[in-house]
Formats: C-alpha cells, sequence, structure tokens
C-alpha cells in the first residue's frame, strides 16, 4: 500500500491556489496527487444549467423552501441559486457551530469555489504588505511588492486578466488583456467624481474574464452567467485552465470524495509525511504519502486539517506550537448597498451583461489618517438600465416589460477585516458530522 499510495507531493483542494500548485509542480516534472473532498466536475461536461434560459427553472433562479433548508448557511450568500446550487456544500451534513455568526461560504466539487469566485483580480501594493507593521494589528510579512511582481506577471499572463493599467501607485498596473468599458452613467460618474475629488479614481474592474482567447480558452460572451461554470472557459477556474494544463504532463492524479483527517507525522524523521484521508462515499480511511505536503484546503478547513492533526510533538495540532492555528480569521466586510435613480441619458442603453463592476480603489488613510479607523475600503459601481415598471397590468403592463426603464447607479463598498485572536475556530471533539 505505501509504494502504490506514495507520489513526490500531495496537494489537498483544488480550488485556485491548489490548482495553482497543481500546474507549476507538474510542469517541474513531480508525481501529483490533487485530494479533493467533493465530487468530480469535468469541464464543459459537468456544467448542467449553462445553456438554459430563465423559464426552464422551476422556481425562476430563486432557492426553494426545501433548498433552503439543505443550504440554511450557503444560502445567506448572494452568489448560491437555483442554477448553481449543485456546487455548494450541504450544510446538513457539514455542521459547524457558531459561537457567533460567521457565513462559511464553500464549494463541495473539483475545483472548489474557483467556480464560484467573483474574479476580481487586483494587485497588492506595499500598502497592503506594509500595513501590519505600520500600524500593529498583525505580523509583517516578511517580503514587499518587488518580491511578488514577477509572479504577478507569471500569474495574469496565464490566466488572462483584462483591465487598463491605469497608473494608481498603490493598485499597481499588470499584464492585462483589452479592458470591458464602463457604459454611459458610469463614464458619467467618474467624470464628476474626478473632477470634484483629487483624490479618487473610477476604473473599470480586472477581471480574470477574457476579451482575447487565452491558451485554447474563449473569449467571454458577456452572458453574466460565470457562477454556472463557463462552457467557453472564459473565465479562470482550475477546471478549464490549471488542471488541463497539469494533466496535459501526464503527472497529475486527481482524486474527489477524499477528505483529508489529517496529516501523519514521523515523530523519528521529524517531518511530515503524508496525510490520511476518509473516503466520503465508503466512509473507509486510506492514507497517502509523499515528500512535499500543500495544504490549499480553504483557510477554515486548512486550520481543521491542522489542528486535527495532533502527535506527541504537536500535541495543539500540527505546527501549532504558537496556539495561533485557527486564530486571527479574517473575512472582508460588504453587503453595504447604495443606490440612485439617475436622470436622463434615455437615448443609451446597454447591449450584453458585461461580468465586472467599475470600481473606485482605496483612497483613506493613503497620504493621511483617519480618526475613525486604519486602512481603507473600495467601491464597486455599477450603473444599469432596468424595465419599466410604472404600468399597471394586463396588456399595459406586457408592452411596458419590453422598454428600457430609468437608469439605476449601485456603490457598494466593501473593506478588510482586522486580525484578531480571538476572531478564531477551534475543534469540538464531543461532535460528529457525517
Amino acid at each position: 500500500m505505501p509504494d502504490k499510495n506514495t507520489y513526490d507531493v500531495i496537494i489537498v483542494g483544488s480550488g485556485i491556489s491548489g490548482g495553482w500548485a497543481a500546474k507549476e509542480l507538474c510542469e517541474k516534472g513531480l508525481k501529483v496527487l490533487m485530494l479533493e473532498r467533493g465530487r468530480n466536475v469535468v469541464h464543459v461536461k459537468d456544467y448542467p444549467t449553462a445553456t438554459k434560459d430563465p423559464w426552464e427553472f422551476k422556481h425562476r433562479l430563486t432557492l426553494s423552501p426545501e433548498d433552503k433548508k439543505k443550504f440554511f448557511i450557503q444560502s445567506r450568500h448572494y452568489s448560491i441559486r437555483e442554477d448553481n446550487k449543485h456546487f455548494y456544500i450541504n450544510d446538513g451534513e457539514n455542521r459547524y457551530t457558531e459561537t457567533k455568526r460567521f457565513d462559511w461560504i464553500r464549494g463541495d466539487i473539483v475545483g472548489g469555489r474557483s467556480l464560484l469566485w467573483a474574479r476580481a483580480c487586483y494587485r497588492w501594493s506595499d500598502l497592503d504588505l506594509g500595513s501590519n507593521a505600520k500600524d500593529g494589528h498583525g505580523v509583517d510579512w516578511p517580503i514587499r511588492y518587488k518580491d511578488i511582481a514577477p509572479w504577478y506577471d507569471h500569474v495574469e499572463k496565464f490566466i488572462g486578466v483584462s483591465g487598463n493599467n491605469d497608473g494608481i501607485p498603490h493598485l499597481p498596473d499588470g499584464q492585462f488583456l483589452p479592458p470591458f468599458e464602463m457604459n454611459v452613467v458610469e463614464k458619467y460618474f467618474k467624470e464628476k467624481i474626478e473632477a470634484k475629488y483629487n483624490d479618487r479614481r473610477v476604473i473599470i474592474g480586472r477581471t480574470a474574464n477574457l476579451t482575447q482567447p487565452v491558451k485554447g480558452r474563449g473569449q467571454c460572451q458577456a452572458r453574466d452567467l460565470c457562477h454556472r461554470g463557463c462552457p467557453f472557459g472564459a473565465y479562470f477556474s482550475t477546471n478549464a485552465s490549471t488542471m488541463p494544463a497539469a494533466y496535459a504532463t501526464g503527472n497529475l492524479t486527481v482524486r474527489p470524495h477524499s477528505l483529508v483527517n489529517k496529516v501523519l507525522y514521523d515523530e523519528q524523521k521529524q517531518k511530515a509525511t503524508g496525510v490520511e484521508i476518509i473516503d466520503t462515499e465508503t466512509m473507509q480511511t486510506e492514507e497517502f504519502y509523499a515528500r512535499i505536503i500543500f495544504l490549499n484546503a480553504s483557510t477554515v478547513a486548512t486550520a481543521f486539517i491542522l489542528l486535527n492533526s495532533t502527535s506527541s510533538r504537536f500535541p495543539n495540532g500540527l505546527g501549532n506550537g504558537s496556539d495561533q492555528v485557527g486564530r486571527n480569521l479574517m473575512d472582508h466586510h460588504k453587503g453595504l448597498s447604495i443606490n440612485a435613480e439617475v436622470e436622463g441619458f434615455e437615448e443609451w442603453t446597454t447591449f450584453g451583461r458585461r461580468p465586472t463592476i467599475a470600481f473606485m480603489p482605496r483612497f483613506k488613510n493613503i497620504t493621511t489618517k483617519e480618526k475613525n479607523f486604519l486602512r481603507g475600503y473600495y467601491v464597486g459601481v455599477r450603473a444599469a438600465r432596468g424595465r419599466r415598471t410604472d404600468a399597471a397590468i394586463g396588456e399595459e403592463l406586457k408592452l411596458a416589460s419590453t422598454e428600457p426603464g430609468q437608469w439605476q447607479l449601485n456603490l457598494g463598498p466593501y473593506g478588510e477585516c482586522l486580525p484578531y485572536a480571538d476572531n478564531r475556530v477551534t475543534l469540538d471533539h464531543n461532535k460528529k458530522d457525517k
């Protein structure tokens, strides 16, 4: 069994970082085993709703009461709908106790959240990498922008990121494909903001949606149905991009339905030597071995694996002599929405569904210091023109629904949370999930 189950590298998780690790290591000639707790998803073949029309869904894209019972955590998030619910985890079978509310949104599929993400691609700068040292929250990063700039180039050239080089020092430029275009109201908003404020810019979003074909992947069709899985491969996912590259080397083995329970630690060698998995179909355990182990199982699941990997050397979990594993859990705050009706521009409408928003980069705590908060936030900007809603009922309503209504402008701020030691996850050894 050890010979049969031994590889050069084990990668736990098949999401964005797991897929990248597989691609890079396979291309270096290493035999790689990728373990994924979820079911297999094959690019194109396993996107069952990708080309369906809205009227083909029983609940018109909303979750049914039965769905909400099954996805009682996942349904807190805007991203799960009737047309992509099959990608998300069953909350009833994968329970966790919320001492305080925490929305753990996760896929249960090969590809992980690379099939579910919003595709926004913005480089960090030294403003971000130096903030911990500057304000004392968190541990200083051991790198700065110059260290990772070449790797940003490497990644962007492969995955395809559309956007403009905007010359904003704290939002570094990159290797971009041609950008999507703002619509007329967004351009008007940009003009007014930049005329009034000398510290604020409005740019088109930088997104991993292809505006030109890249390496066998097709151009974005502006359907805005990315969350269903893209049969054109027009946005970056493990399934459409890094996994095919890894498979092409002949060095990749993918094992779905494999929940990694712990890392195996050899007390004599003082090294991690492999992992123990639970097969989620048979419920049997099995061990796999490798010289190199990558944990790419998302933040919370990776913390679980480390905390559960106890030994006499690491009684509190692998690598947890500092008692920091599971602490300093961070998310970003979101959900605030500011809406306005925009007068005029009746002669203009839009064509297609652009898969990215306009974007106002951070402008607080750049050169001056705010009194009431550290760091900053950005603002997503989207203008759209819906359908007329001022008609009565019957034929009048039917005819009115074919005509464009008033322009609407939406602003959605997002910001980062600071690391606090008591923002943490712990293991409950007395309760079991499925």
